[in-house]
Order: structure tokens, then C-alpha cells, then sequence
């Protein structure tokens, strides 16, 4: 099948790109890497009457690093980040992530800010993303604004930003003072490639004392949106991370969920699979923060 029929703009601006938005009436619709959008325009899944190409404005692409934040713009390549030295030392749970990403070739066209705008639940930068208390930068004609990644996921790749708004860059707030950092993500597939039936990410912070200063749990693939475990994560916070101590909360995984039923796996098979992957990540995360 071939896509329907649409007007293509390569826009040269940010502004260009905002406008043709705004006077889209929710019928324009940006393309970066093209991983997602392309099939869906194929199989008309998605009939837009324009198609907005980003990729040649230079100031949506590469990776920046503040004293208190790493930002990658939105048309930056997935292996691009994977490969980036700020991104494995700074950020390594999100690069333990994009490795999961499909394969070299489709992170070779991939884009970090891609996969936010499309927010598979099952996807695996999104689900690093809540993890890490990122937030993405949005703009429309009418200006410019921040959303937390707890508030940017309202369902199935659905999200708060809106038809006249396009993503700019996804911010990754960087650990401050004296912590130790130990990160963690594991997933169950099909195949390796494909996206996750079940995922978990994990980040833990410990202070010079091994106590649990903060601790993220996110499960991907299990719900209608990557969930954040926050009961979980306050009965961590505290505390020394022990075996037994993971254990104790170890419930508060599949009590959190409402998985579906569907070809891939049952709601029960999702529930028990996040609770295996959440207490590896935590175990693992946990470890690697006390080493």
C-alpha cells in the first residue's frame, strides 16, 4: 500500500514549523527519523495533509551538558546518543535503554525525540525518560513550554503535547551533591529488537552513608503508559537497598498494574514478568550505586 495523498514541507525554521502547525488544524504532522511514521503513512494508518520534515533545521540536532542538566535535541540520532561519551557517563541508564532500541539500523535514523512524540507504551526511551525525571520542551506559535514526563504520557501514544506544538529537546536533570548512582534496565521481547512485551528501569541513589536517598522504578509495556512504581519508591527511600529489603516491596509491582490481555501475553503473564524485571533492575541498580 502507498500513503495517501499529502504536501511535503522540508522546513528550513523552528518558526516555519510552528506556523505551518498552527495553520495545520490539526491535519500537519512532523517527521524526523521516520521509523514509526513512515509504515503508518504506508498502511494509512496516518493520512495527514502535510508532512513537516525537520531533519535539515540544525538547531534540533545534538547533545548539550550543563552543571545541572543533559539536553538532546529532538532530531538527534538514537545511535548518535548511544554512542555519545556524555550519555554513557552521565546518563547511562538511558544509554543501557537505547541499546535495546530496535536494531543498528533503525537507530541510525531513529530520533531521541521521536520516540517521545510517538510514546509507545511499550518503547524504551520513554521509559528511561519517566525514570529519570526528564522533562521535554514543546513550542507552538504561541510560545514555549516544559512537561514533566509524569504529566507528558495520557495513553496509548497519546501525550500532552499538542497538534500545534512540536517537541524541541528532551531535558535529563543530573544527580546533585555527594551520591553514588547505580542504573538498571532489563526487558522481555519477542525477539531481540522488537518492542518489549514487559520492561523495567531502574535508578537508585545512595548518599556517602548507603542509605537510599532516591530510587526510580519504571515498568513499560504492562499498561496503557510506563508507569513510575511510586509506592515502591517511597518505601525504598530511607533506607538500606538489601535483598530483603527489595523483597518487601516487591508487591507494589503488580499491585500498581492493569495490564491487557493480547497475542503477545496475558494480563497475568505481564504482572508476574514486571515483578522478575523489577527486582533485577532494583538488585542490579542497587550494586552497582554501592560499588
Amino acid at each position: 500500500m502507498k500513503a495517501a495523498k499529502f504536501e511535503y514541507i522540508l522546513a528550513e525554521s523552528i518558526e516555519q514549523v510552528v506556523q505551518v502547525l498552527d495553520q495545520g488544524d490539526g491535519e500537519a504532522i512532523v517527521i524526523a527519523g521516520g521509523q514509526t511514521l513512515m509504515p503508518m503513512l504506508s498502511m494509512r494508518l496516518a493520512r495527514p495533509e502535510t508532512v513537516i520534515d525537520i531533519n535539515k533545521i540544525a538547531e534540533l540536532s545534538g547533545i548539550e551538558v550543563t552543571a545541572d542538566e543533559v539536553i538532546i535535541k529532538a532530531c538527534t540520532r538514537q545511535a548518535e546518543a548511544l554512542a555519545s561519551p556524555e550519555i554513557q557517563t552521565r546518563l547511562p541508564l538511558l544509554a543501557k535503554a537505547i541499546s535495546y532500541v530496535g536494531h543498528q539500523q533503525t537507530r541510525n535514523r531513529g530520533t531521541v525525540g521521536g520516540s517521545l512524540s510517538h510514546a509507545d507504551p511499550a518503547s524504551e526511551i520513554p521509559l528511561a525518560a519517566l525514570a529519570m525525571d526528564a522533562h521535554v520542551s514543546l513550542r507552538s506559535a504561541a510560545g514555549a513550554r516544559r512537561v514533566a514526563m509524569a504529566d507528558y504520557f495520557l495513553g496509548p501514544m497519546m501525550t500532552a503535547r499538542a497538534d500545534n506544538e512540536v517537541l524541541l529537546a528532551v531535558h535529563f536533570p543530573l544527580p546533585q551533591g555527594d551520591v553514588r548512582v547505580g542504573t538498571a534496565f532489563h526487558e522481555v521481547s519477542e525477539r531481540r529488537g522488537d518492542f518489549a512485551v514487559v520492561a523495567a528501569a531502574a535508578h537508585i541513589q545512595l548518599d556517602k552513608d548507603g542509605i537510599c536517598s532516591n530510587a526510580a522504578l519504571a515498568i513499560g509495556g504492562a499498561d496503557s503508559v510506563p508507569l513510575r512504581m511510586t509506592a515502591l519508591e517511597d518505601r525504598l527511600r530511607g533506607d538500606a537497598i538489601t535483598p530483603e529489603r527489595i523483597q518487601a516491596v516487591l508487591a507494589d509491582v503488580a499491585n500498581a498494574l492493569t495490564p491487557g490481555n493480547d497475542q503477545h501475553a496475558s494480563a497475568a503473564y505481564r504482572r508476574r514478568v514486571a515483578t522478575v524485571l523489577a527486582e533485577r533492575a532494583l538488585t542490579e541498580a542497587a550494586a552497582e550505586a554501592q560499588e
